[in-house]
């Protein structure tokens, strides 16, 4: 019983530690990112739509949901009624787990328009932790691999 406690605990912890791990902000670069050259490309913006970034699912929301309730279902009755209230905690408790991972690791973001100084049209998804309007002038930095839109500082 002791080591079933210890094991529900471990895998709720493990999945509360792996929710959120990635950032999409023009504020915040990870370590990787850091002293990268980057290009700097000026443009106007055309557009924002306050959108959502969901992070992907890894499952482990339902993997923990499912045995934290199947551990606490079989706690119930006894016999062939602590199985049944295992199996149906297991799914209650996984469908939950899985509902929680995803609301927990989504974000407001904001889809920006930008034309750029030469004509040519991006679309660009990040965090919402800077506001744009229609009109204001940008720069879009690039790193070859991520993008992201930063008002012009005048």
């Amino acid at each position: 019983m002791k080591l079933r406690s210890t094991l529900v605990i471990a895998l709720a912890a493990t999945s509360l530690a792996l929710v959120g791990c990635a950032s999409d902000s023009a504020n915040t670069y990870t370590r990787s990112q850091a002293m990268r050259t980057s290009t700097a490309q000026a443009g106007i913006v055309e557009s924002v739509r306050n959108v959502r970034i969901q992070n992907d699912t890894n499952a482990i929301g339902t993997i923990a949901g499912g045995v934290i309730g199947g551990a606490a279902g079989s706690q119930i009755g006894g016999g062939n009624g602590a199985i049944v209230a295992g199996v149906l905690g297991a799914i209650a408790g996984g469908v939950a787990g899985n509902q929680i991972e995803k609301n927990s690791s989504t974000q407001a973001a904001l889809e920006i328009t930008v034309r750029l100084d030469n004509g040519q049209r991006l679309v660009i998804t990040q965090a919402a932790d800077m506001s744009f309007s229609a009109g204001q002038r940008v720069d879009v930095i690039s790193d070859g691999q991520t993008s992201r839109v930063v008002p012009v500082q005048r």
